[in-house]
């Protein structure tokens, strides 16, 4: 007996001693938590484990880019929880881990109910930080309903929109702007104007790229701004028609209609505007030059628009498989606009008023774009392998006709000039894109290729009426068809993993891009060389051949906080109308000139962010620094011409300097101090030097400037919400010009109505009609004192019903997913 006893004894406390080793041992618990409908994974979803024997004994993580977790935990029995904003809240209890387990994919389903719950905050995630962008959601904005896409991006932190409706990222205005990843005639093909056409209901969230990774274009200095539209993931008939009016008068409907059924989604959006938009401003310029008959040149300016518009996007995604699918869509747009500006000019000579004239400027543009786009999506497996490809083509033709008539009044009424300019330009777009994601463990491997071709042609025609003849003269010095190519095939791989709470993306793009221009004109020789110089190549073929690195990690402090650094090498091509040396008239006495020895600017980027989130409130912030080589300058300088009635003609031309530094810091907040108050909050610093000169003039200069905006937005009872935003821009200088500071402030009020199928809003942009550009310019001959105001203060009405579309519903990739350029389809 003893001789059983005893073994049987050392036996069991030597299962007791392993044990109690075992549990004294660490074990990792992994996972990846995706989304249901889309199976995309979720990054910063939390996972949280809680002793079920020691409740107050709680540890955790978040996921990472990939939606991947691992927490490391002892062995014993724990209560699980996996929560992400707007999704239901998977939990399991009692579960019992004694070694290594991988709980494999956790899918999240959203939450209709609790979005409705939380309406008094009014929206989805509002900033997102991810390995290469912040992502931010602008779908509640009531300041901008009924109005444009660039009201919408004026709202989002990091950008600027100036007075014309140019757009900056951190104050710099080389920023390239896609639609759902892309180049896109939605967009304009790098021109804002069109974005003025879109509204802003269109928008789900745009991402701010400040340090881009290599699976985007390298152009763009500043970075990147992708707008993501809405696609519509509800099941049935669905849509929503929304209308606004305003004062000054403008109008626009837009309509969504959609039909999902499992197989197939078939989407269409119709939309209409009308626009009468007033603007204005003055100049006043004097002359330092014995050889101008005047010394100074008052001019009061008065802008008023009628401008139509319609656009309509028709598509249809076919779900081939569970996993993957093809879609098809085609994009018109029509728009036509005329703008009248009326000059009235004062002319003083030696102090005393000489003479005043008074001139128009009728402007009709007539614009047709067509898009047709095609992709396919196969998301291979559940583990995040996917194959994406995509080809587009994209057509833009604008007749403008601009009739110029100056005529002077004092001392006596004669016509000084009529002129008609004919221009025609047309651009064809071709886009091919291949993507490959290759997941491995912890770890994610891409690989993909593009390819843009791009072909403007350009005619300018200038007929100017000889008084004596009654007849209209072609002047052959600045009649001419300029043709311009831009190429560019690229290459990119990169490489995600993440180690332990450090995340890294490294990846690299090789870029080739062709520049080629071909200019015909009947201009003579002599006169050509006069005009843009002896050693100045019109008809040029230049090939640049780049390597773009770019470097991305993430350090997760906390599942609340985390440190980002960034590195990127981007390039900056000029555009065509950058390149086309043949002057284009703004007025007679100032033109516009493009530059055919421009050549593209190249820079280098990085960035230091910080992110810290609290039960209220979240901080993003971040430094950073860029070095631009060859960076372009616009520089006003004289031509050595006058009018016919003794006016210096100037221009502007566009040069390469030698270097351009920026360096700045801007910080964030979102904070919800009660649940019927948001605050959103963010102010951006920075400082810029130029250095290099051109023609013997010294350009450098060195400036500081920042801007700064606020958001507030009240839920009262009944349904009812207000919101104020307001926006300042600091003064800023360049070489030749200071700019004055500029603020504005937008208010609006939303009332949810028949059961919240229905919301009614009335905005008011830029209260006190403040947001006008004042500048001064100084040369050694001549100063130019400017105010110029694109939009006068603007008051909408707007009215939009939804029909089987839920208010807050949460828009995600769709069912097949859609990364970072595949995301939506424009559905209004």
């Amino acid at each position: 007996m003893h001789k059983i006893l005893i073994p049987l004894l050392l036996l069991t406390l030597s299962a007791f001693q392993g044990i109690s080793q075992q549990r004294q041992k660490p074990i990792t618990i992994s996972g990846k938590i995706i989304d249901s409908d889309s199976g995309q994974p979720l990054e910063y979803a939390t996972f949280v484990l809680q002793n079920a024997d020691s409740p107050d004994q709680v540890t955790g993580g978040i996921t990472d880019i990939s939606g991947n977790f691992e927490v490391e935990a002892s062995p014993g029995t724990y209560n699980i929880s996996v929560e992400f904003i707007s999704y239901k809240t998977y939990s399991l209890q009692g579960q019992t881990y004694d070694s290594n387990t991988n709980l494999g994919s956790i899918s999240l389903s959203p939450d209709v109910a609790q979005l409705a719950e939380v309406e008094v905050v009014g929206e989805k995630t509002t900033v997102e930080v991810r390995l290469d962008k912040k992502v931010y959601n602008i779908g509640k904005d009531i300041t901008t309903s009924g109005g444009n896409v660039s009201d919408a991006l004026g709202n989002i932190p990091s950008v600027s929109v100036d007075v014309e409706g140019g757009i900056s990222l951190r104050g710099n205005d080389n920023v390239r702007i896609l639609i759902n990843g892309k180049p896109s005639a939605l967009a304009g093909f790098g021109s804002t104007d069109v974005l003025q056409q879109l509204p802003a209901d269109a928008i789900e969230k745009v991402e701010v790229i400040t340090s881009p990774s290599a699976r985007y274009d390298a152009e763009g200095t500043a970075g990147i701004l992708n707008i993501v539209l809405k696609k519509e993931k509800t099941l049935g008939i669905n849509g929503s028609i929304n209308t606004t009016v305003g004062v000054p008068f403008n109008a626009r409907a837009t309509t969504n209609f959609n039909i999902r059924t499992e197989k197939f989604n078939i989407f269409n959006t119709l939309g209409y505007f009308h626009r009468e938009s007033p603007g204005g401003g003055s100049n006043d310029n004097t002359y330092q030059s014995a050889r101008s008959e005047f010394d100074r040149i008052i001019e009061d300016r008065e802008i008023s628009r009628n401008d139509d518009g319609f656009n309509i996007n028709l598509g249809m995604e076919y779900f081939l498989t569970e996993k993957s699918s093809v879609t098809g869509s085609f994009f018109y747009r029509w728009s036509d606009e005329n703008d009248l500006t009326e000059n009235d000019n004062q002319r003083f000579a030696d102090g005393n008023l000489d003479s005043r004239t008074f001139r128009t400027e009728d402007q009709n543009e007539n614009d047709n774009s067509r898009q047709f786009s095609l992709n396919y999506t196969n998301n291979i497996n559940d583990e995040g392998q996917k194959l994406t490809a995509d080809f587009q083509y994209s057509y833009d033709n604008e007749d403008v006709l601009t009739g110029i008539r100056e005529d002077r009044t004092i001392p006596s009424d004669s016509l000084i000039a009529l002129e008609n300019i004919y221009e025609k330009q047309k651009q064809d777009d071709i886009l091919a894109q291949i993507d490959y994601v290759l997941p491995m463990g912890d770890a994610q491997f891409e690989a993909g290729y593009r390819g843009t071709f791009k072909k403007e042609v350009n005619d300018y025609q200038l007929d100017t009426l000889n008084q004596g003849t009654g007849d209209f003269i072609t002047n052959k010095d600045l009649t001419n068809i300029f043709t311009y190519h831009e190429n560019v095939n690229a290459l990119y791989t990169q490489y995600g993993n993440k180690y332990g709470q450090f995340s890294v993306l490294v990846g690299l793009r090789l870029e080739n891009t062709e520049l080629r221009g071909e200019v015909n004109t009947d201009i003579d020789s002599q006169a050509l060389e006069e005009l843009v110089g002896e050693d100045v190549d019109l008809n040029f073929d230049k090939n640049y051949l780049g390597l773009f690195p770019t470097v991305n990690f993430v350090y997760e402090i906390s599942k609340t906080q985390n440190i980002s650094i960034g590195y990127n090498r981007r390039i900056n091509r000029p555009r065509g109308w950058f390149i086309n040396p043949f002057p284009s008239r703004s007025s007679r006495t100032n033109v516009f000139q493009g530059n055919p020895d421009l050549d593209p600017a190249f820079a280098n980027a990085f960035d230091l962010g910080y992110m810290k989130r609290w039960k209220k409130l979240t901080l993003t912030s971040s430094v950073y620094y860029q070095r631009e080589t060859r960076s372009f300058e616009f520089i006003t300088e004289e031509t050595g011409q006058f009018t016919s009635d003794g006016i210096q003609i100037l221009r502007s031309v566009p040069i390469n300097l030698s270097t351009n530094e920026r360096i700045g810091a801007e910080a964030g907040i979102i904070y919800s101090p009660t649940k019927w108050w948001r605050l959103n909050g963010s102010v951006n610093f920075f400082t810029f030097t130029t250095d290099g000169e051109f023609n013997g003039i010294d350009y450098g200069t060195s400036n500081s400037s920042f801007f700064t905006r606020m958001s507030n937005k009240f839920t009262l009872p009944g349904k009812i919400e207000l919101q104020a935003n307001s926006f300042y821009f600091g003064p800023r200088q360049n070489a030749q010009t200071k700019t004055e500071g500029i603020f504005s402030l937008n208010l609006a009020m939303s009332k949810d109505l028949f059961k919240d199928k229905a919301t009614l809003s009335l905005n008011v942009s830029d209260v006190f009609n403040s947001r006008k550009r004042q500048s001064f310019t100084q040369t050694a001959t001549f100063t130019a004192d400017r105010v110029f105001q694109w939009r006068k203060r603007q008051a909408n009405l707007s009215f939009i019903y939804r029909f089987n579309q839920p208010k807050n519903q949460r828009q995600r990739g769709g069912r097949q997913g859609g990364g970072e350029d595949n995301e939506g389809q424009y559905q209004g």
